[in-house]
């Protein structure tokens, strides 16, 4: 399985391969009377998951991905993410595919450029092509109207900034976080 792996061309996913871990994150979320920042440190996994096909028309390749994040003042992780990178390479087409343990799942389409030497994928959902699936709970109490993600890497660092928005307590809330991680020497 290996071999056959070695063999896929991930395109511009390749350089995402890898453990990747940070200590400088800030998360911005609502509270019921304003918002709270908080410090976090992460580890994000990137592996080879496969090449599929849909319909037998649209070829793809994925990354299978975990990210847990801790707040730094406990120690206790706060956001815990599975999902996928995929890149279409015929439509060059940009997806990440995730969920979260509090009845949120989405896929968010986008782009990839190069600025300044550096790799940038970008993704967005929360329209009509690309739309939020959340529980009955978050549609009422906490509902994601729309996502913006941002990866930037540049060899062994990789940046990202993402943006949730979330109608939550009565208003309209911009949900951040941004971070800086740096890749894990393989064993």
């Amino acid at each position: 399985m290996t071999e056959q792996l070695d063999a896929i061309d991930f395109g511009p996913l390749t350089g995402l391969i890898g453990t990747w871990v940070g200590d400088k994150g800030v998360d911005r979320a609502p509270e019921p009377d304003g918002e709270e920042r908080s410090p976090f440190y992460e580890i994000l996994t990137f592996s080879a998951a496969d090449d599929v096909d849909n319909a037998e028309e649209q070829e793809l390749v994925a990354l299978q991905y975990r990210q847990l994040v801790s707040r730094k003042s406990n120690d206790k992780i706060f956001h815990d993410e599975s999902g996928y990178w995929i890149w279409e390479d015929d439509n060059q087409l940009l997806m990440n595919s995730f969920a979260i343990p509090r009845g949120l799942a989405l896929t968010a389409g986008g782009s990839v450029k190069e600025e300044n030497g550096a790799l940038v994928l970008s993704v967005t959902a929360g329209n009509a092509e690309w739309p939020v699936a959340q529980s009955p709970f978050l549609q009422e109490k906490a509902r994601t109207v729309s996502f913006e993600r941002t990866f930037t890497l540049e060899g062994d660092v990789l940046r990202y900034q993402q943006k949730t928005v979330l109608e939550i307590y009565g208003r309209t809330f911009e949900h951040t976080d941004v971070s800086t991680l740096t890749r894990q020497a393989a064993e």
